[in-house]
């Protein structure tokens, strides 16, 4: 009897663990249509929606993490929540901080599917939020392209994007480099998880060597030559 009641204490105890971590881990999802009863505000209401944004959100952290190698909360930024917003902007979307801003006219003017289209972009600028950029100190077009690695990766790469083997040099960022680093992560599984957590603290362009074995100008001549235009 008393072995029974130890487990159960036990069981009891592991529960309570689980259930604390999740706690801790839990990230909130807010989502806000600034624009609504305009073409872009009613568009976003009618073909994409609210809850869809905040699942596709959850989705793609969670996808992150497993793409960065982000097991732990040690591993990552202490993030509580992340704020989407829907109104008019420049771009067609941007990320600071914990927020993230998609332009409404963007999703207006939208020819094809824009659910899609749009869980691409929520992809992308939730890899912004959640990657490491070497304290400000990372390449520009690097950083893009990590985040359109991550779009590629779920499998939300639109299909305007360039062909493997295009673009003028490996930090053009966005398609250009997703692929490029495509091309490195195929030498050595998790090379940009490995990259992403250099770049915690730095960023040199060295750390493609010390990952590879090559100067990234080294790797993006191989990447050019496997995939001739």
């Amino acid at each position: 009897m008393a072995h029974n009641k130890m487990q159960l204490v036990l069981s009891c105890l592991v529960t309570l663990a689980v259930v604390t971590v999740q706690v801790t881990q839990a990230v909130q999802y807010e989502v806000t249509n600034n624009v609504a009863g305009t073409t872009g505000g009613n568009r976003f209401d009618n073909e994409i929606g609210a809850d869809y944004s905040k699942q596709t959100l959850e989705s793609a952290t969670s996808f992150i993490w497993r793409i960065f190698g982000q097991s732990s909360e040690a591993d990552r930024k202490t993030i509580q929540s992340i704020k989407m917003f829907v109104r008019p902007i420049a771009p067609v979307a941007y990320a600071s901080g914990n927020e993230i801003h998609v332009n409404s006219d963007y999703i207006a003017r939208y020819s094809g599917d824009v659910k899609r289209e749009i869980t691409g972009v929520l992809y992308h600028e939730a890899t912004h939020i959640w990657q490491w950029n070497g304290n400000g100190n990372a390449n520009g077009g690097l950083i893009e392209g990590i985040a359109d690695f991550v779009r590629l990766k779920a499998n939300y790469a639109p299909s305007h994007w360039v062909k493997p083997g295009a673009g003028n040099k490996w930090d053009q960022g966005y398609d250009v480099t997703a692929h490029f680093l495509d091309y490195c992560n195929s030498l050595r599984s998790g090379f940009v998880a490995e990259l992403n957590k250099k770049m915690r603290t730095g960023y040199s362009d060295n750390f493609f060597s010390e990952l590879l074995g090559k100067t990234v100008d080294q790797l993006w001549s191989d990447y050019k030559a496997k995939y001739p235009q």
